[in-house]
């Protein structure tokens, strides 16, 4: 039996094991990665020449964080591995059972007296008329193949969003001699007000600001055009993109221009992010709606405990706030992890992982604040034709004939019942927040007013015959408990005590 199971090994997940090792739990942290780093410091295969981790500006201290995470010998690691649910047991309510899968070796049971749920977040998925054909990929993972395998796009290239990884993905393209014909941003120019108010987010951040500046000085330089106020509203082709379409909008980012249209075969897509939440809605923790911090993210007290007992929380599932944070939440979530188990902590350590956080969070609700997505704007982007959830192929249309015909229907869950959107593979990673969007249009309302979609277990795709091991007797290999709890069957409740 585990003291404590880590799903992410992220900024959060690496500081929460180390941390926690330290006053005595034994740890084990589980992720779908074959290396520590998560997204933002993923690292390219171990076989790999050359493959040495280069942080970006601001984050000089991720390296030291990796190499002390992968060598200390205190921790188990299950890379390769997903958790795909938590299962509930009524007659050991002080315990936990993780499941995990390997697309080879099958599904395997994890026992833990807690549970720190530190699983990042994905790209914001934006449908418009074309967002489906190929050549449309996402600015993370674009990052991802570049930075971890080497693999750059052939062909010229848009990068169209709201976010600043645009830059950093594009400066990216550049030095690798991909040809980047245009960036585009949403926003506008900052004003001098913004800019000001904007001020909070300079102390302990001048580095990652100049590098910004830099990069965006380098990419004029060399001719590329970076447009403000500028929009994607479609990207044409036959078996592939072959031509972007962009328009002028206002500050509400609704097209207020011509599109014009613009060649290239590879269109990048930044607008931002949600926070993976599935794992925490599947155990049944509380969610709440905050647009600026990803959208549905995680409820918790201060010591990031959720409202299921003895599962925490830390990273980008509390809100999308960058590097810094993660790691001082994954600190602060282990200490209350230690302490929850009996052990004794100083105060003192909870008063500096508190003032870790206070600095990140100087500099994060100021990113989020200016480069909030316009999720309404965004949801007007599709059309009739558009396809919105790309797993079971339904389109705007099916939606709007729905909500039409439906006029009492308020929430995306009865939605995806009646017309299945969020039912396929990805359980609506993809579609959700369109889903949202286009519902609040048609009720006039918030688009957190319309809940969102549940997650069941699995919570990503595995065969089915790998979940007959659930019923399976929890492994024996546990580091610190000889005894092996009885067999017993598990089931997958939506929530645990």
């Amino acid at each position: 039996m585990f003291d404590l199971a880590i799903v992410g090994a992220g900024p959060a997940g690496m500081s929460a094991a180390l941390t926690a090792a330290d006053h005595g739990l034994t740890v084990v942290v589980v992720d779908e990665q074959q290396r520590a780093g998560g997204q933002i410091f993923r690292q390219t295969p171990e076989d790999f020449s050359g493959s040495v981790l280069h942080p970006t500006a601001g984050y000089g201290w991720a390296t030291d964080l990796i190499r002390r995470f992968e060598t200390d010998t205190r921790l188990t690691t299950e890379f390769g591995w997903s958790a795909i649910g938590v299962l509930s047991d009524d007659s050991e309510p002080d315990c936990l059972r993780v499941a995990i899968n390997h697309p080879e070796h099958g599904t395997r049971v994890l026992g833990t007296r807690r549970l720190l749920i530190a699983t990042g977040a994905y790209d914001l998925p934006v449908a418009f008329p074309g967002w489906t054909l190929p050549g449309v990929v996402t600015a993370g993972g674009v990052q991802t193949l570049v930075k971890a395998q080497k693999i750059a796009p052939v062909g010229d290239v848009v990068l169209a969003g709201a976010h600043p990884l645009l830059l950093l993905v594009a400066d990216l393209l550049v030095r690798d001699g991909v040809p980047v014909r245009e960036v585009a941003f949403a926003q506008s120019i900052p004003t001098p007000a913004e800019m000001l108010h904007a001020l909070g987010a300079v102390p302990g951040h001048l580095r990652m600001l100049a590098e910004t500046g830099a990069i965006l000085a380098r990419l004029t330089r060399k001719g590329i055009r970076v447009s403000p106020r500028t929009i994607v509203t479609a990207a044409h082709g036959t078996d592939r993109v072959s031509r972007v379409e962009l328009a002028r909008v206002n500050r509400q980012w609704k097209v207020t221009g011509t599109p014009r249209q613009v060649p290239a075969s590879h269109l990048v897509l930044g607008y931002g992010f949600s926070a993976s939440t599935e794992l925490a809605r599947q155990i049944g923790c509380d969610l709440v709606y905050d647009s600026p911090r990803g959208g549905w993210v995680v409820a918790h007290d201060e010591r990031l405990q959720t409202s299921v007992p003895h599962v925490f929380v830390s990273g980008e599932p509390t809100g999308v706030a960058g590097a810094d944070q993660s790691r001082a939440e994954g600190a602060l979530a282990a200490l209350g992890v230690a302490v929850s188990l009996g052990c004794a902590v100083p105060r003192a350590a909870f008063t500096e992982a508190e003032r870790h956080i206070r600095k990140a969070t100087q500099f994060s609700t100021v990113v989020q604040r200016m480069f909030e997505p316009a999720r309404e704007a965004l949801g007007d982007l599709a059309t009739r034709e558009t396809t919105i959830c790309r797993c079971e192929l339904v389109t705007r249309d099916t939606l709007d004939g729905f909500l039409e015909s439906s006029p009492f229907v308020s929430s995306v869950n009865a939605v995806k019942l009646s017309c299945r959107t969020g039912m396929g593979p990805c359980q609506g990673r993809y579609c959700e927040n369109s889903v949202g969007a286009i519902l609040a249009t048609a009720r006039k309302q918030p688009i957190g007013l319309g809940g969102r979609f549940s997650a069941h277990l699995p919570i990503k795709p595995v065969p089915v015959g790998d979940l007959q091991t659930l019923d399976a007797p929890p492994e024996q290999s546990e580091p610190n408990d000889p005894g092996t709890p009885p067999h017993r069957a598990f089931s997958a409740g939506p929530r645990i005590g």
